[in-house]
């Protein structure tokens, strides 16, 4: 934990306490590589053969945290992934909340329109991982940082 970003407030952000009542559990893990984005990858998908999500949607959503999981390192400087276990009363579901203390993104309506990027990639990050997922949000104060959360439900 000796990077610099690392060590920097994290950003405070209401999407980490969105689905506190739904919580039955939450693991904290690093995003300072491309190794913690595999790791990150492979306790996704492993969360989610767990619930017996289907194999479509064990894709979508470790799609969509691969995806969040590069934006957090290429844009935000590197940051955490709070990784949920959730139960609603009738479903279970995997929520996870992406934090970094990077720059912000200023225009949201814009970051999120396909085919934006500021990196020269394809753009399909943000309005890609809201398509794959049930529930999507997003936090970013310019200068302080970005919380994206998104879930994906058993059906």
């Amino acid at each position: 934990m000796g990077d610099a970003h690392t060590n920097a407030v994290p950003y405070e952000s209401e999407l980490l306490e969105r689905h506190r009542q739904q919580r039955t559990g939450r693991v904290i893990l690093p995003l300072r590589s491309d190794e913690d984005v595999v790791g990150l990858r492979k306790q996704v998908r492993e969360r989610a053969v767990a619930i017996a999500l289907s194999l479509v949607d064990q894709t979508k959503l470790v799609t969509a945290a691969s995806e969040l999981a590069r934006n957090t390192l290429k844009y935000g400087g590197g940051g955490a992934v709070y990784l949920d276990a959730l139960f609603d009363g009738v479903r279970k579901g995997i929520g996870l909340v992406f934090v970094d203390a990077g720059p912000g993104i200023a225009d949201l309506d814009s970051a999120l329109r396909d085919g934006f990027t500021t990196g020269g990639g394809l753009g399909l990050g943000l309005g890609g991982s809201k398509r794959l997922v049930d529930d999507f949000d997003i936090d970013s104060r310019p200068g302080e940082g970005t919380a994206v959360m998104v879930v994906k439900w058993k059906r």
